[in-house]
């Protein structure tokens, strides 16, 4: 008696279960729409037209990162660490501060001393290299600010 109960019980749990996990069949939920272009393609130009819309340029050609990446090392090896993909995107979003404090250059090397850390520079690079790595960021990715 004891066996049956128990399968019973552990048959009820199973349906309900399974019922938890269904998926709504319903009619009355819209249709999926269907992409209308690639998949990728229309989410990368709307980032991209975000990106720029909030100050932040696109990704530099190797030429510009090249000039970039040698003014950072200029300033101090340090900057970079060997870690260029880091140091351009830590200038993109630079450009983004260039952008919203366009006249507030405390503000803008402010934030580049926080921005900018490495390993041997955890608290940032001081405030005059500060000041000399958002000259290498405007002059180079976001020279139009």
């Amino acid at each position: 008696m004891k066996r049956t109960a128990a399968t019973a019980l552990t048959a009820l749990v199973l349906a309900a279960a399974l019922t938890a996990c269904s998926s709504d069949d319903s009619t009355d939920a819209a249709p999926k729409k269907k992409p209308t272009t690639a998949p990728g393609a229309s989410s990368t130009e709307d980032m991209a037209g975000a990106e720029a819309s909030a100050g932040i340029p696109p990704k530099p050609d190797a030429a510009v990162r090249l000039a970039y990446i040698r003014a950072l090392t200029g300033i101090d090896p340090d900057i970079v660490h060997g870690k260029e993909a880091k140091a351009v995107d830590r200038g993109r979003n630079q450009c983004q501060t260039i952008h919203d404090f366009p006249k507030d250059t405390l503000k803008q090397a402010s934030m580049a001393e926080k921005r900018f850390t490495s390993p041997h520079h955890p608290q940032g690079f001081g405030k005059a290299k500060a000041a000399l790595i958002v000259v290498a960021v405007h002059t180079n990715l976001c020279p139009k600010f």
